[in-house]
């Protein structure tokens, strides 16, 4: 079973295809987008741990 680690980032609304694309290229999926508590959007993304032996 693989194991993730995660990763929340708040996300610019003029930018938000940079950002992720930025974050894809490092082997981030995206999970889900939220309203953060301070009213800006909040993504979180996840990657398969490599476990490295």
């Amino acid at each position: 079973m693989p194991r993730w680690e995660y990763l929340t980032t708040p996300l610019m609304i003029h930018n938000t295809a940079a950002i992720l694309n930025n974050w894809g290229s490092d082997g981030w999926e995206l999970v889900q987008v939220v309203n953060g508590p301070e009213g800006g959007l909040v993504a979180y993304l996840k990657r398969p741990i490599v476990e490295t032996n």
